[in-house]
């Protein structure tokens, strides 16, 4: 069996409004609420989780620092086909199992007084358009099974740097074979994707082992506000 992430458990996204999103998503997409409560290890910040399936969540973290303001086109992209900053999510696509489910949402989301666009056929998924709450951009899709010798486009692939030989190996990625010990953290490389901390945090954090960080770093029971 292949291995790689075989879904999403949760997408997590900066709010300044708890309540207006998880009402949002238990109200007009029928998502129920499933946890909210003091973020771990992070002081004033709480994390709130809607359920899309039972492996599945939107999650929302309210930091009492994050910031208020949206900029079109630098932290928000708008709608589905609009420029935002790298790295960020340009919108987010949720799925649902046939077209009749697509149109019942499409109607439900309407009834709250929300506007959809859609759907319309993209080929190999069939999707709707709608606006979240703070600016968030959403769709709902149904498809599966994408055929890659029909959708990698030759022209777009050269334009992204990648030559033939390269989109072979990306459409066929090589087996990792485990080995008989756990691999610790590698020595820190600017170049290589790392998380954000202040000036040598990261580096002590990375640095402590894994057995440890499960002991010391884990909890497994909604913590309390201690002020």
């Amino acid at each position: 069996m292949a291995l790689h992430p075989n879904g999403v458990n949760h997408l997590a996204i900066s709010t300044k409004d708890m309540k207006a999103q998880l009402k949002f998503f238990a109200e007009v997409l029928g998502c129920p609420t499933k946890a909210l409560y003091w973020m771990h290890g992070v002081n004033g910040c709480y994390h709130g989780f809607a359920e899309l399936s039972e492996s599945s969540y939107i999650a929302f973290v309210q930091h009492p620092e994050n910031a208020e303001e949206i900029q079109w086109g630098v932290t928000h992209a708008g709608n589905g086909g609009e420029p935002v900053t790298r790295g960020v999510m340009q919108h987010v696509a949720f799925n649902v199992d046939d077209l009749d489910e697509l149109l019942q949402l499409r109607d439900r989301i309407r009834s709250h007084g929300v506007q959809v666009l859609g759907p319309l056929d993209h080929g190999f998924i069939q999707s709707m358009y709608f606006a979240g709450p703070e600016g968030l951009s959403l769709e709902i899709c149904v498809g599966s099974n994408i055929d890659p010798e029909a959708w990698i486009d030759p022209e777009v692939r050269e334009l992204c740097g990648i030559d033939a030989q390269e989109i072979e190996e990306l459409k066929n990625p090589s087996q990792y074979v485990q080995p008989e010990q756990p691999l610790p953290n590698p020595p820190f490389d600017p170049t290589k994707p790392h998380m954000n901390y202040p000036p040598g945090v990261l580096e002590k954090v990375m640095a402590v082992a894994d057995d440890v960080v499960w002991e010391k770093f884990s909890e497994t029971t909604p913590p309390v506000r201690v002020d």
